[in-house]
């Protein structure tokens, strides 16, 4: 199959990336990217040298561009992860996100109506079911929860969701959706809450935590995301939404202190801010539908993860040192900007 990879340059596009090419060889992999500030190449310094992988950089509201390289790569398979996707920056900045997250994930699916009714994968957020009380740990998202959206970003993600079922009920675009809990692991961008805590510890900086540190997410390793999505693509009934939840639901503050812990460093380097407007007080999703039709569940508990996603950053610390010092953004000039 041609499998193109929207996002692919980004944290989850290009850890299933690496999981398509370790899984499935067979298949070639067009990753599709516009590398925005947290799209990076250097991520995918060890793609670049499977036969069957190939970078495109472009932008998936470009209707032109996207035409035209769904003609030349004739995909089998879209699965959109590209997505502006930090809720801070949705605050500051909500038209971006729209144009991106709802406009791009359009023009995607015109593009595969044009194509014949290429099959379309959204990979969407448990953010578009709001939050829950925390006072109440029997209450879980599944597919059937309401829409009820806190931020700009969890908006236009809820948005680019009820597009994706209008298409597949309009037109009958061959669709399948996911919403996935909290991610983390290997390639996480800096700004996010563990990736953000560990290059802070271990400068010794202070790890700023919002409010009490009390909001509650439910943690799924990425590599447990990327298996989940792969089963979809594959397996899952058209027209679905699929939860894919981590069954380790963690306050931020536990998160905190966890890293602090594994790091061997002192909790006098909590600092804690002032709360993001409108902040979710606890996510946490039911994957009984993955489990009961795919036959998937996690693999990875937190407690593995964290040490194993910890392990990562102390071994890769150019990869993110050269993130917080803005030296990536030059990185696809110099290395690949007379390639395409």
């Amino acid at each position: 199959m041609n499998i193109i990879v929207t996002g692919g340059a980004g944290f989850i596009g290009s850890n299933f990336v690496y999981y398509e090419l370790k899984h499935h060889p067979e298949d070639t992999i067009i990753c599709l990217d516009a590398l925005t500030y947290a799209g990076n190449m250097e991520t995918l310094e060890e793609a670049q040298k499977h036969a069957n992988f190939k970078f495109v950089k472009g932008d998936i509201a470009d209707r032109e561009f996207v035409y035209k390289l769904f003609d030349e790569v004739k995909p089998d398979v879209v699965v959109n992860f590209a997505a502006e996707s930090h809720v801070d920056r949705s605050i500051e900045n909500p038209e971006v996100f729209l144009r991106t997250n709802v406009m791009g994930t359009g023009v995607l699916m015109d593009a595969c109506r044009r194509g014949g009714n290429i099959r379309y994968h959204q990979v969407s957020t448990d953010e578009v079911y709001g939050d829950l009380p925390l006072d109440r740990p029997d209450l879980f998202f599944t597919e059937e929860t309401p829409l009820h959206t806190s931020s700009p970003y969890s908006a236009s993600k809820a948005s680019a969701d009820l597009l994706v079922l209008a298409y597949y009920r309009t037109y009958k675009l061959p669709i399948t959706i996911s919403r996935c809990s909290n991610n983390y692991g290997p390639y996480h961008f800096p700004e996010k809450l563990i990736p953000l805590m560990i290059a802070n510890a271990l400068n010794g900086k202070k790890l700023p935590v919002y409010g009490k540190g009390e909001n509650v997410r439910d943690w799924l390793y990425v590599e447990d995301h990327c298996s989940a999505i792969d089963l979809i693509i594959r397996k899952g009934r058209i027209g679905e939404v699929y939860n894919i939840g981590g069954h380790n639901e963690r306050t931020n503050l536990q998160v905190v202190k966890t890293i602090i812990k594994e790091l061997g460093k002192n909790e006098d380097l909590i600092e804690f801010v002032t709360d993001r407007p409108g902040h979710d007080r606890r996510y946490a999703i039911d994957p009984t539908k993955m489990k009961n039709e795919l036959g998937w569940q996690p693999e990875t508990t937190f407690d593995e993860g964290i040490k194993q996603t910890i392990r990562w950053y102390l071994d890769n610390k150019p990869w993110w040192e050269h993130i917080i010092s803005g030296e990536y953004q030059s990185y696809y000039e110099k290395m690949y900007g007379n390639r395409y």
